[in-house]
């Protein structure tokens, strides 16, 4: 398969996939063989699940398709009996008073080592790859990112995140091979209920 064949691919099926849909810290959906272009991603040694799972607000991101327009975009974790974990992924279009998007979907961990890499299905069959590159001790903010380095998403447990944390996190990306310039800040409401649906 050459580069152009597999961008088609890729590009195919996230609009196949999230065409016309915001969403808020959304797993990336791709066919594979990317991450073999690229060296190898690091990612958190540890991640407790139970205290992952909630509600997080998204701060930044590289820019996407799937989640153009969107503002107030927020994810919520929550563990299902079977062991996977549910995903409501959440934004309101053009503005935090816009018209409210939800998708649903469900990601398994696929590194029980970690926990840190999980695959998210929104639409079987297909899947996207959610990895945790980096999370705050106390489990206030997180990294997200994939193999390709095409996606990243910093997220915190509220609407803002103090200044010198994001300027911490914004330090430690070169070093996982991604560009902080590429990042695009995320429009919050000031009050948190009103991003809530």
């Amino acid at each position: 398969m050459n580069a152009l064949t597999l961008k088609f691919r890729v590009d195919r099926t996230v609009f196949r996939c999230y065409a016309g849909v915001g969403l808020a810290a959304a797993a990336v959906v791709l066919t594979g063989g990317c991450s073999a272009l690229h060296p190898p991603l690091p990612v958190v040694q540890q991640v407790d699940l139970a205290r992952y799972t909630g509600k997080w607000y998204e701060i930044a991101r590289y820019p996407n398709t799937f989640e153009r327009g969107c503002t107030a975009a927020t994810a919520d974790y929550a563990q299902l009996e079977d062991g996977r974990i549910e995903v409501v992924n959440t934004c309101r279009e053009g503005s935090v008073d816009g018209e409210i998007k939800t998708i649903r979907g469900t990601a398994r961990v696929v590194d029980k080592d970690t926990n840190a890499k999980l695959k998210v299905t929104f639409f079987w069959p297909f899947a996207g790859d959610y990895w945790i590159l980096a999370l705050g001790d106390d489990y206030q903010w997180a990294v997200v990112g994939e193999p390709s380095r095409s996606y990243l998403w910093i997220l915190s447990r509220t609407p803002t995140l103090d200044e010198d944390v994001y300027q911490d996190i914004l330090s430690r990306l070169p070093a996982l091979g991604y560009d902080p310039a590429l990042l695009e800040k995320t429009v919050q409401p000031l009050d948190a209920s009103a991003a809530a649906p």
